[in-house]
């Protein structure tokens, strides 16, 4: 079967699709914000959703599709806890470097353009049955 030109809605299931896991990551990084850990190395990091353009030869169309997911390079933080049963021979705790207002603010931008793609087919399918409404 050859390949089928991209239509405008096959562009959205993709641009809905990266946004989907652009949310997921986000969400994650929420979950595992305030997490302690006995060691820096075993702390957790952010996650970060990596976005590539497509462009679609047959119909023109360019779209998005998540490249990856990558780990941030913030660096744990450090704590002198010397009681916290998780604490190392030193004394010393790492927490989860997660901003929660920079992942919020991430999450609700990523259901924003979401919510955009959601109009977007929806005016699409209206405009479609007006044009078939016509005689």
């Amino acid at each position: 079967m050859a390949n089928q030109p991209l239509t405008l809605f096959g562009a959205a299931q993709r641009a809905m699709s990266a946004q989907l896991v652009r949310m997921n990551a986000a969400s994650s990084n929420l979950a595992n914000a305030g997490t302690v850990t006995g060691s820096e190395a075993t702390a957790y990091r952010p996650i970060r959703t990596v976005f590539a353009a497509e462009v679609d030869r047959a119909s023109g169309l360019s779209t998005v599709r998540v490249g990856g997911i990558m780990r941030e390079s913030a660096q744990p933080v450090k704590r002198y806890e010397p009681d916290h049963p998780l604490a190392d021979a030193e004394g010393n705790i790492w927490t989860a470097p997660v901003d929660e207002n920079a992942e919020m603010v991430e999450m609700l931008d990523a259901s924003r353009q979401y919510q955009n793609l959601v109009e977007a087919l929806s005016t699409a399918k209206q405009l479609m049955l007006e044009t078939m409404r016509m005689k």
